[in-house]
């Protein structure tokens, strides 16, 4: 017994990690594999599984075949992801001779890539393939290093990766694995047809289940997306055979009806329309109508019925219910279609503004929208310090007491507007404190029915009117001051104070009408009409001081307004028409030679003739648009105009180092009409430079400097264009 005792206590003892004997092996295996290995796994397979199930997908956007990396969402799963490392950790602490050590590394480097410690990742993945000592183990770590690279946005080391698997002898399982990482980076490049390629060929290796048919959804997306709709329908039927969950059977047969909408077969449109119509009578969908509503107005809208997206669009917002996540989606296609296709800047603005309102800053376009958000502002600016302006200074030349009647009835309209918001906030009141209709303001009654603050059209509507009236403030105190710019308060021909609501007219949701009790009290609303009528008088231009600044707001209005719409909207009818009806008002305007320039671009975009080159030519010969129309006109020019350029270069310098200033100006005028488009143009127009600094001071100087930096942006001069710039800025320049 004592023996047998002792032998055993033997055989333990030799059971080192660092053996290779058969016995020692075999007893770390088993303690390594049912000890460490399986919890360590299935406490990763629970936490990826409460990613999974937790997940908030935005049928708005291309679903991603991998969940993001999220250190918030992946908060609730902390514990497991903790206990998986510190589970697998311990057989490389005690089981160096497992053959579940590799495995353990990529349990850690998973949980790792999991928790966004990505480097500590990469060092995991790295290390099983390089000292790793099974295959199968050293390419789920590549698969897994691929993943790490994703999500850190190194694609082209992805990439190098994904090649060198795709030479590798793959196991079934990680060549599924190896096909759905290698789409899932073409598609974060977004190379979409490549990454629905790839989904085509993992499919025959996937089993059916929710994630098979959320994978099918994709991959429908995406052929949707690079417009390939017969293999995008073929995906979306499949989502229906993969037992999908109900949104996603439901977002399935969305798309395929849209799919089928877009065909040009008649009949298929027709059954298309027919579906949608029973999908909207199905009551599992009541809270779903606002998405058959989107829909629609997409197929609307790639049909080119505009007017009807734009019905189907507004039926979208107001059949939202309590779930608001689809309403920026459908404010962004309305957006879309009055910016690029009915060209109406001020409507689209309206739209995108409410759109950023509630978009979530994490949606791949929230850059783009919020760009063009901001183009959009600059041009309403312009717009509407157009029509602010225009309609002061014609109310300031009005007869005294017709101006005086016509303020009375503007604040008699804004009196009339606040009893009608205080009725309605009563009626609200009165319908809430009903206990038979205690739900009525958030569920019962349709959305434009309900009270202000529950419904959420009516709180993007008046946002907007705030902003129409009063501009984009700062939330501070005494915003409502009398010296805040509120002029369009006053002026604007669809201002709340003077008629139409634009945010009702270009807003989905109708305005809703009230009838107030004639005997309810309006004290409080208003305050007296003197004292808001000193206010609108104040706002007036009725000295010539304040006439001129009027005067030149409006005139500074029509030039940006005019460069907008040939640079960034490029629309070169509108800059045309916007120059040429400021010149006709502004006859002496400063910006004339830019304009004069302009409208000679713009024209010659239309393929029209003009004169204004012309024009250009003969009233500012020596300006730098003049030299700039005339660069555009010439061709190449020969060696002899190098040669007789450089020439004359130096000759106008001998003048300028000798110090005959004005001739030297004369003959550089010249020269940069004469030479325009030759290697020494840059060269001449900065000695140009140089000569204004010297004849007509500091101010001209400056401008000058900056006009070289326009003109020639590419020149080799215009790194010390810019020191000189900074020296003519500094303080000791100023001094002077």
């Amino acid at each position: 017994m004592a023996l047998a005792v002792a032998g055993m206590a033997g055989g333990l003892l030799s059971c080192s990690q660092y053996s290779n004997k058969p016995l020692s092996k075999a007893y770390h295996n088993l303690t390594a594999h049912y000890n460490a290995y399986i919890i360590a796994r299935d406490r990763l397979n629970e936490a990826e599984t409460i990613l999974f199930k937790t997940r908030q997908d935005n049928y708005n956007q291309i679903l991603p075949i991998f969940l993001p990396v999220d250190s918030v969402a992946s908060q609730p799963v902390k514990a497991q992801l903790d206990d998986a490392i510190k589970k697998a950790s311990l057989i490389a602490e005690r089981h160096q001779n497992s053959k579940w050590l590799d495995n353990a590394f990529v349990i850690i480097g998973k949980a790792r890539l999991q928790k966004q410690q990505f480097d500590d990742a990469m060092e995991v993945f790295k290390y099983v393939n390089t000292r790793g000592t099974d295959g199968a183990d050293k390419h789920q770590a590549l698969i897994g290093l691929m993943r790490a690279y994703i999500a850190t946005g190194d694609y082209s080391n992805g990439l190098n990766v994904a090649d060198y698997l795709r030479a590798q002898p793959l196991n079934k399982q990680n060549t599924r694995d190896y096909y759905l990482t290698k789409a899932y980076l073409h598609q974060k490049k977004g190379e979409y047809a490549v990454a629905a390629a790839i989904l085509d060929a993992t499919f025959p290796m996937l089993k059916k289940s929710e994630n098979t048919a959320r994978l099918h959804l994709i991959a429908g997306q995406l052929y949707d997306a690079v417009n390939q709709p017969a293999k995008a329908a073929e995906h979306f039927s499949a989502v229906l055979h993969t037992r999908p969950t109900y949104d996603q059977s439901f977002y399935a047969n969305i798309y395929l009806v849209q799919s089928q909408g877009l065909a040009k077969d008649g009949k298929k449109a027709a059954q298309a329309t027919h579906t949608f119509n029973r999908m909207l009578e199905d009551r599992k969908n009541a809270d779903l109508q606002d998405k058959i509503y989107y829909t629609m107005g997409l197929v609307e809208a790639r049909r080119g019925n505009i007017d009807k997206a734009v019905a189907y669009y507004r039926k979208s917002i107001q059949t939202t219910t309590t779930n608001t996540a689809q309403i920026p989606y459908t404010y962004l296609e309305l957006g879309k279609l009055y910016f690029e296709q009915k060209k109406d800047y001020v409507r689209a603005r309206m739209y995108y503004d409410s759109s950023l309102a509630l978009l979530p800053a994490q949606t791949p376009q929230y850059t783009e929208v919020t760009n063009r958000k901001k183009l959009l502002d600059e041009f309403v600016e312009y717009y509407s310090t157009i029509r602010t302006q225009d309609s002061l200074q014609r109310l300031a030349q009005m007869n005294p007491a017709a101006l005086d009647k016509f303020l009375d009835d503007v604040i008699a309209k804004r009196e009339q507007q606040s009893r009608n918001q205080a009725a309605l906030a009563q009626q609200a009141a009165n319908r809430s404190g009903n206990a038979n209709n205690a739900l009525a303001t958030t569920s019962d009654l349709q959305p434009n029915e309900r009270w202000y603050l529950y419904n959420p059209v009516r709180i993007s509507q008046g946002r907007q009117e705030f902003m129409q009236r009063w501009g984009n403030r700062p939330l501070e105190d005494n915003w409502r001051r009398s010296t805040k710019e509120a002029a369009p308060a006053l002026a604007g021909d669809n201002n709340p104070l003077t008629g139409a609501n634009p945010a009702n007219a270009i807003n989905p949701a109708p305005a809703i009408t009230t009838n107030p009790d004639p005997n309810a009290g309006t004290s409080g609303l208003t305050t007296s009409t003197k004292a808001q009528k000193d206010v609108l008088y104040a706002q007036l231009p009725l000295t010539r001081d304040a006439m001129e600044q009027s005067r030149f707001r409006m005139e500074t209005a029509y030039y940006g307004l005019g460069k907008l719409y040939k640079f960034q909207l490029n629309q070169p009818a509108d800059a045309v028409s916007t120059f040429e009806e400021m010149l006709n008002r502004f006859p002496n305007s400063g910006y004339k030679p830019e304009a004069y320039y302009l409208l000679h671009l713009s024209n010659e975009q239309l393929g029209r003739a003009s004169g204004w080159k012309e024009k250009l030519l003969t009233e500012f010969p020596n300006s730098s648009y003049a030299r700039l129309a005339g660069r555009s006109a010439e061709g190449a020019p020969s060696a002899n105009a190098e040669i007789r350029a450089q020439q004359v270069y130096t000759d106008i310098y001998a003048l300028y180092k000798a110090g005959n200033l004005t001739e030297s100006m004369v003959q550089v005028q010249s020269a940069l009409t004469t030479f325009a488009g030759t290697h020494i143009e840059d060269k001449l127009a900065l000695l140009r430079v140089m000569l204004i600094g010297r004849v007509d001071g500091a101010d001209a100087y400056r401008q000058a400097l900056a006009e070289f930096v326009r003109d020639y942006p590419t020149s080799s001069l215009v790194p010390h264009v810019k020191e000189l710039q900074s020296v003519a800025d500094g303080p000791t320049a100023k001094r002077k």
